[in-house]
């Protein structure tokens, strides 16, 4: 079995089984899927977390000192630096001002796409 493989099953198999504080409870599903898909995506980072320690400690982790909350990007920050120390996220985001209306658009022509960054 994979890392990868382990790493899935890990993370299924123990937020299932956690208990939560009122601040995890509100954040441990997308937090694990944010996990699932890093574990997908690199077998090394998946290493970690099956040989790192549980999930609830995870979400204890991340919950810690968040106030009345803190964003989703963090979240996954602090859950992605339990498992490996000193690593990082990155996000693009961009904004389709054209949405559903650019698909009705004749062949040929994009959506217009503005990166936020841009305007930073």
């Amino acid at each position: 079995m994979s890392y990868k493989e382990e790493a899935l099953q890990k993370l299924e198999r123990e937020s299932a089984a956690a208990k939560y504080d009122r601040y995890a409870q509100v954040m441990y599903k997308d937090v694990k899927n944010a996990l699932a898909e890093f574990c997908r995506q690199d077998e090394e980072f998946a290493q970690a977390v099956v040989q790192g320690k549980s999930f609830g400690e995870c979400m204890i982790a991340v919950a810690r000192g968040c106030g009345s909350g803190i964003s989703d990007l963090e979240a996954y920050r602090r859950a992605v630096r339990f498992y490996f120390p000193g690593s990082d996220i990155r996000v693009q985001m961009s904004i389709d001002l054209t949405g559903a209306a650019g698909n009705q658009h004749e062949q040929g022509t994009g959506a217009i796409i503005l990166d936020i960054a841009q305007f930073l």
